[in-house]
């Protein structure tokens, strides 16, 4: 075999492998990023979560099982982000206002869930929501005190929080929905809110 032809072989074979480690590594071409391959591993598969116990804004404590038989929004936050989580408030606020009146709170809940429990008291946590016009009981504002809960329900979720040099925290951000089964059934992206609603409403 002339060079010439081993250089093509080898130009094939390169091509052949870096195509079948691309597919694999990105889910058939359908991921191209992490958060991309959360949605669809969701999508495939439907998660079941972790227990937790969570306080609200009124220092109400209760768990995260109390929603199973309802629809349920969940978004993450902490309360001192001013970009990100506002754009958060926002959207849920949106889904908020087209959930039928006769459906908020009987069939579908909103649950913003602080992961700074540290410092999203009850008091702060309930300045956030009424930034946002959560009520407490349809939309309620909430954090995780114990941390090891708290690591299991980001974990399941998906959510990656890292802190940043100026005591705050990237993150990514999206509004989650969890079936009337109690597992993590969709991802969908915050700047789509109203097609988020739309789900609901026909999930009705």
């Amino acid at each position: 075999m002339s060079a010439a032809a081993r250089s093509v072989v080898l130009t094939v074979l390169v091509t052949v492998l870096g195509t079948g480690a691309f597919w694999w590594g990105t889910n058939g071409f359908s991921a191209f990023t992490a958060e991309t391959a959360r949605r669809a591993d969701i999508l495939r598969a439907p998660r079941p979560l972790p227990a937790a116990v969570l306080e609200d804004q009124d220092g109400r404590v209760f768990r995260l099982d109390d929603y199973r038989g309802r629809l349920l929004a969940v978004e993450f936050i902490y309360t001192r982000c001013t970009t990100i989580c506002r754009s958060l408030g926002m959207a849920f606020k949106q889904i908020r206002d087209r959930v039928p009146p006769d459906a908020l709170g009987r069939e579908v809940a909103l649950l913003s869930i602080s992961f700074d429990p540290e410092r999203d008291d009850p008091a702060s946590l309930k300045a956030y929501g009424s930034g946002h016009g959560a009520d407490g009981e349809h939309w309620r504002i909430a954090r995780v005190r114990d941390a090891a809960q708290l690591q299991a329900l980001l974990k399941a979720f998906g959510v990656v929080v890292i802190a940043d040099r100026f005591g705050g925290f990237e993150h990514n951000a999206a509004i989650h929905l969890v079936a009337r089964d109690g597992r993590l059934v969709e991802i969908s992206d915050l700047e789509a809110p109203l097609q988020f609603a739309q789900k609901l409403a026909e999930a009705l």
